[in-house]
């Protein structure tokens, strides 16, 4: 028979291993409970974020975009506005921004690249085709980095699928 020493000693084991199955089981929950959390906020993030383009501010910007046919004449208009300081050339701006935007959301973690992917993918390709002439003519690509490095990616990810 043990002594009262040895029983002790297994009951403290006992209890120890119990104690430690459910510290590591509260971390399991945790971990799960952040992760769930973190990805309510991206998706909240990005809903108000995609709600944007359809704005009616972001709806005007596009439409005066559109008004311009191509991507020189974009950029013709928009280095015209410029000179002017019209109200249009801060109007157009709303659509670079709005992508240089979201590329820093992107780089900070705030919406996954795999949503926007998903969301745009080739739209964003098409979009900065359009922009890189007025980009380049303001610029260059260093006008808008995040929006450049995030183009970059995307053509990297839809040559890959």
């Amino acid at each position: 028979m043990p002594n009262w020493a040895e029983q002790v000693t297994a009951i403290a084991t006992v209890v120890l291993a119990v104690g430690a199955a459910g510290a590591v089981g509260a971390a399991i929950v945790a971990g799960q409970q952040l992760r769930e959390a973190r990805i309510g906020r991206q998706a909240e993030v990005a809903s108000e974020f995609f709600q944007r383009w359809s704005d009616d501010a972001m709806v005007q910007t596009r439409r005066l975009v559109a008004s311009y046919g191509s991507p020189d004449a974009l950029r013709d208009g928009l280095l015209r506005h410029l000179a002017a300081n019209d109200m249009e050339a801060y109007v157009l701006f709303r659509e670079p921004d709005y992508f240089e935007q979201l590329a820093a959301l992107e780089e900070r973690g705030a919406i996954e690249f795999e949503l926007i992917r998903s969301l745009l993918g080739h739209r964003l390709l098409d979009r900065w085709q359009l922009w890189e002439p007025s980009i380049n003519a303001l610029g260059g690509p260093g006008v808008y980095p995040l929006f450049a490095r995030l183009v970059l990616k995307m053509e990297r990810a839809i040559a890959v699928h």
